[in-house]
């Protein structure tokens, strides 16, 4: 936790490059150009200096941080930061003190909180009475969907941000200015290919950091000659290999990439859902956990259409258990393969979803007597057993025996569709309607 300048030229030697280059102006950051281009309301915010308590929601290395910094730059309040992840509740009480001594005297505070979604909920909510009565300005960073990781009551006082990834084009204007900034190399003349800054862009995937971090790399690796660079696309090969993956297992992209692939298999889509999948397996997710998924996938989206293929999700599951990572790679993409090009169905869960719905609405329906086990003498002189007719003991294994509550009779929960092998479902109950319209 500090309270000064974040801009202080002393540390700037011996800091990143992503620290000696970070914009002090809002005219020179690169990208969120629907929040901070002109006329935007981020923009006139903070040209205006009416700063409400904020929430700035995007992935690493888009400027969440930059654009505090920024504030921190042109505000007239006091300005706190603290990160989530070294600070406690004391930390904040300590704080909100200072910050009502502060508002006594007129002054205003900003209190810049990286990483907010590490906060639990405690900590979380000794903020809000501070941001309620005015006494702080509030602004937090998150790489986490705010509507799961920010206290509701907070979260409804504070303005979201929503941040987006960089493009390729705003990665090359960060990379040109980080070379021209004074404190960037300030005692290196460097000559970099166009290519290779394109390169170093693509490589970076939307995070300014990445971009900043390589190009670091690549000239404190370069060969010096008399305080000067070259760099050539060649000269990248051994720092630029894999891309980094942005995955989180347990984050709102974690939840992103399952719905990509459960998606994409059930419109069919096999190369994108092994693509997802793919993603998943490379970011480390646990191969169970697909497993799980893909099994009541089979279910959801398949069912009685291609009945092996709950067999085959089984089977996986199985191979998963006893093989683990990287070997059950291969079974796993088996299974997407499989479900992706089944024939598709989710008679079997809507189904379900209809008999939830009378079962809601209905409440305890009593069992028919007909149909009710009579173990006791009493059970039988209730008459529970009573007209019972034994389905195998007749000619076509059906009978006109009543087995729904009475409340119930007539309502229908399965509608097959004429998909794959339910085609033969379908037709089965179609047989057995017509039956009990000439037997009932």
């Amino acid at each position: 936790m500090k309270q000064e300048s974040l801009f202080e030229t002393n540390k700037m030697k011996n800091s990143p490059l992503a620290n000696r280059v970070r914009p002090l102006t809002l005219d020179e950051f690169a990208g969120q150009e629907n929040l901070i281009g002109a006329g935007k309301v981020l923009r006139e915010i903070i040209d205006a200096d009416t700063l409400p308590s904020i929430i700035f929601w995007g992935p690493p290395g888009v400027g969440k941080t930059t654009l505090a910094e920024i504030i921190a730059h042109q505000t007239k309040a006091t300005f706190i930061t603290f990160s989530a992840v070294t600070s406690g509740i004391n930390d904040i009480r300590k704080i909100m003190k200072e910050a009502e001594n502060n508002r006594e005297i007129g002054q205003k505070t900003v209190v810049f909180v990286d990483e907010i979604h590490r906060f639990n909920k405690a900590q979380q909510d000794a903020f809000l009475p501070f941001v309620e009565r005015g006494s702080i300005i509030l602004i937090g960073a998150t790489t986490e969907n705010s509507s799961f990781e920010i206290n509701a009551a907070l979260l409804s006082r504070c303005k979201v941000f929503v941040l987006h990834s960089l493009s390729s084009t705003d990665i090359l204007k960060v990379l040109k200015n980080a070379l021209k900034h004074p404190n960037g190399f300030p005692n290196l003349k460097i000559q970099i290919a166009d290519d290779a800054l394109a390169t170093i862009a693509e490589f970076a995937n939307g995070d300014a950091r990445i971009a900043l971090n390589t190009l670091e790399m690549v000239v404190l690796n370069a060969n010096q000659e008399n305080g000067e660079v070259s760099i050539q696309t060649d000269d990248l090969s051994q720092l630029i290999q894999t891309r980094s993956l942005r995955y989180d297992k347990h984050g709102e992209e974690h939840y992103n990439i399952i719905s990509a692939l459960h998606k994409s298999m059930r419109n069919s889509d096999v190369d994108a859902a092994i693509y997802w999948l793919s993603r998943m397996l490379d970011g480390d997710e646990d191969p169970l956990y697909i497993a799980r998924r893909l099994v009541r996938f089979a279910s959801e989206d398949i069912g009685v259409a291609d009945t092996r293929a709950l067999e085959l999700t089984i089977n996986v599951f199985q191979a998963c258990q006893f093989l683990g990572m990287p070997e059950c790679d291969v079974h796993l993409t088996e299974a997407v393969i499989y479900l992706s090009l089944a024939p598709k169905s989710n008679s079997v869960y809507v189904a379900r979803q209809n008999a939830k719905k009378d079962v809601k609405k209905t409440g305890n329906e009593p069992v028919p007597l007909q149909i009710r086990n009579a173990p006791t003498k009493l059970m039988s002189d209730l008459d529970y057993g009573k007209d019972y007719i034994y389905a195998h003991n007749t000619e076509d294994k059906l009978t006109s025996m009543k087995t729904m509550p009475p409340e119930l009779e007539g309502h229908e929960y399965y509608f097959p569709t004429s998909q794959g092998n339910e085609d033969r479902f379908k037709q089965r109950l179609a047989q057995i309607k017509q039956w009990h319209e000439k037997n009932d």
